[in-house]
């Protein structure tokens, strides 16, 4: 199946997403954060924490610095893995004070920054065309093709089809998030609401 033909069929659903979701003005340090609190929980819990780091005036990088980890992860508790998440932002923001490249190689090379978390800071901190590949995202490609795939040769897919445009990954990534807590959920999939049913495999087996 063409990947336009799914990009499109998901715009037409679901409109444009306008994504990342940020409360401050400082866009591209709440999308660092973000990035981190949303490892292992939903986006709601990670809204709460943002939130709370806003209230007090603590979403920006020299405020984190100044907090013990304990502070830190209190205030953002709701995201879940609070102790080990106050040691990830302490660790991404000494990398950003180091003056290293911001490229994925070295974001890799921090303590808790995974894959997803480094590829979703280049594409919606930093707007390189690099395709972010979640959860959401594998299980509506593994049902629309009954194939199996892993983060990087799903992902090679997609930089492989697509024209190198950030925004293009971007807003398509954000419509697959939409497209799979909306409709196409694990336990519970809308498979005749879908708008991708007359070319998914999955669907004409069910």
């Amino acid at each position: 199946m063409e990947l336009r033909k799914i990009y499109n069929k998901l715009e037409e659903k679901y409109g444009f997403q306008a994504w990342w979701p940020c409360i401050s003005n400082n866009h591209k340090f709440e999308i660092i954060i973000g990035a981190i609190l949303t490892q292992n929980t939903s986006w709601s819990n990670v809204e709460k924490a943002i939130k709370n780091l806003d209230k007090f005036n603590f979403l920006r990088k020299e405020a984190i610095n100044q907090l013990n980890e304990e502070d830190l992860g209190n205030l953002i508790k709701s995201s879940g893995y609070y102790k080990q998440k106050a040691k990830k932002l302490k660790e991404i923001i000494k990398f950003l004070d180091s003056g290293k490249e911001i490229n994925r190689e070295n974001l890799l090379n921090i303590w808790g920054v995974g894959k997803e978390t480094a590829d979703s800071i280049l594409l919606y901190a930093y707007e390189k065309p690099i395709f972010v590949v979640d959860a959401y995202t594998i299980r509506i490609m593994e049902r629309l093709l009954e194939e199996k795939f892993d983060y990087d040769n799903l992902q090679n897919l997609f930089m492989k089809e697509l024209p190198d445009e950030s925004k293009l990954f971007n807003e398509f990534h954000a419509l697959f998030v939409r497209h799979g807590k909306e409709i196409c959920s694990k336990n519970n999939p809308k498979c005749k609401e879908c708008c991708l049913k007359k070319e998914c495999k999955f669907n004409n087996r069910v």
